[in-house]
């Protein structure tokens, strides 16, 4: 039989939208609970440096970050603990939440900023660089400011990849994209716009073989055409994967509205999802812009919606 606690609010995930939800959660009194989830720190631990968070004049490292963000947030009283949520029933005004299988924990209140994996292409050594912070990325609003004037390789062929392949275009010297089928997913007006673009090389029809490097940056990609089966090697410093990401939100599944990805589907500029008393902010509702601040923001407003919903109470 499970442990059963009581709370005014509890937070699913942690990243800048849970950590700073505690902070403003615990300032009103709401006494939170944070469950970090199963990547404390969320998508941000993965990144060498933050150079566009507000207040970090000389940047910063990623967990730097979110460690100081979770200190913040214990500073206020917050309770942030390892653990996930495996199971929820958000129906009734108390919500249940089941942490690791073995604690269930009822809440007034659930805040869920359980993010969004980034997909990869799980290649063994894209995996490495990725790991150590040596020119791979998933995010090239994040990190191409790291490669100005450098040559560099994006995979992908929807809007996203073709949004980023043109703000690379603008800091480096050479954009390689790599499509793998013989057309685009991408709208028209995307597609034409990374066309019409110099610096910008496209090759249809082509996958990624492998990333090569000195085994601690990348030096180049090694691809393959799908139709004449050429083989080559493409001089990189940077590969950015632009191929989607996963919200994380498979234990929501029926309960709350999603949209046909799985990203939580809000009220207006509000963070409140179609339970009363459950809202949603960071990556797991927003595939826009997925950003640090802006899941920070959307931190903020979960927070003060989630103490509006229990004045009204």
């Amino acid at each position: 039989m499970s442990n059963i606690e009581r709370v005014k609010c509890l937070i699913i995930g942690s990243g800048p939208a849970g950590y700073t939800a505690a902070i403003y959660a615990a300032r009103a009194n709401m006494n939170p609970v944070l469950y970090q989830g199963m990547q404390p720190g969320g998508q941000l631990t993965t990144t060498n440096e933050v150079e566009n968070f507000p207040g970090y004049p000389e940047g910063v490292t990623g967990p730097e970050m979110m460690m100081q963000l979770q200190a913040q947030a214990q500073r206020f009283g917050a309770d942030i603990r390892d653990g996930w949520a495996t199971k929820v029933d958000l129906s009734g005004d108390v919500k249940k939440v089941w942490i690791n299988e073995t604690t269930e924990v009822h809440a007034d209140t659930v805040i869920i900023s359980t993010g969004a994996t980034a997909k990869y292409l799980n290649l063994p050594s894209e995996q490495h660089y990725l790991s150590l912070g040596g020119g791979v990325s998933a995010c090239a609003v994040c990190d191409g400011f790291f490669y100005r004037n450098q040559e560099v390789v994006i995979v992908g062929a929807g809007d996203s990849a073709c949004e980023e392949a043109h703000y690379l275009s603008q800091l480096c010297k050479k954009v390689t994209m790599l499509v793998r089928s013989e057309k685009f997913r991408a709208s028209v007006i995307m597609e034409e716009r990374v066309r019409n673009t110099e610096n910008i090389e496209i090759l249809m029809n082509t996958v990624t073989e492998e990333v090569l490097g000195d085994g601690n940056v990348v030096t180049g990609i090694r691809v393959k055409n799908n139709e004449t089966g050429e083989v080559k090697e493409i001089p990189a410093t940077g590969f950015f994967v632009a191929i989607g990401h996963k919200p994380n939100t498979d234990i929501f599944k029926g309960q709350l509205n999603m949209d046909e990805t799985g990203y939580l589907l809000t009220e207006g500029k509000t963070s409140k999802t179609n339970i009363p008393g459950v809202f949603a902010c960071g990556d797991v509702q927003d595939k826009d812009y997925r950003q640090a601040i802006t899941a920070a923001g959307s931190g903020c407003i979960a927070a003060l919606d989630a103490e509006r919903y229990m004045a009204s109470k």
